[in-house]
């Protein structure tokens, strides 16, 4: 069965991203990537990249309908069966699937409407550029 194997990633509104990137580069040693945040890596896997992402945004605008001021990225192991369970369950997709060079991608937006990403990273493992 499609699970869901951690957090990918959290991202969030800040009025001013490249202040508050500087701000954890400066304090906490964050080593911002030029794209305007950072992966942690962890658990090494012969099959997929496994990182979660720290990433503040302009806007919320890639935070599609919901309302709150950030969204959570969930990393799953088949997202074409994870679909496939939503949809048993009743549960719609918020907008068209998405593949591409970072992975698979859906979303669902919870009951709270906070929208959830839901990502399958690519089967290589992809290192994030480091400047």
């Amino acid at each position: 069965m499609a699970k869901v194997l951690g957090i990918g990633g959290v991202f969030f509104v800040s009025p001013n991203p490249s202040r508050l990137a500087a701000w954890y580069r400066r304090v906490l040693g964050f080593e911002v990537e030029p794209w305007g945040g950072l992966a942690f890596e962890w658990q090494p896997s012969k099959t997929h990249l496994r990182a979660t992402v720290w990433s503040p945004k302009p806007d919320a605008e890639t935070f599609g309908p919901a309302k709150a001021p950030f969204m959570i990225n969930l990393l799953v192991d088949d997202l074409d069966g994870l679909c496939r369970s939503l949809a048993k369950k009743r549960v719609k997709l918020d907008g068209a699937r998405e593949d591409g060079e970072f992975g698979k991608f859906a979303w669902v937006v919870d009951p709270d409407g906070r929208r959830v990403e839901l990502w399958e990273p690519p089967r290589r493992p992809r290192r994030v550029r480091r400047r």
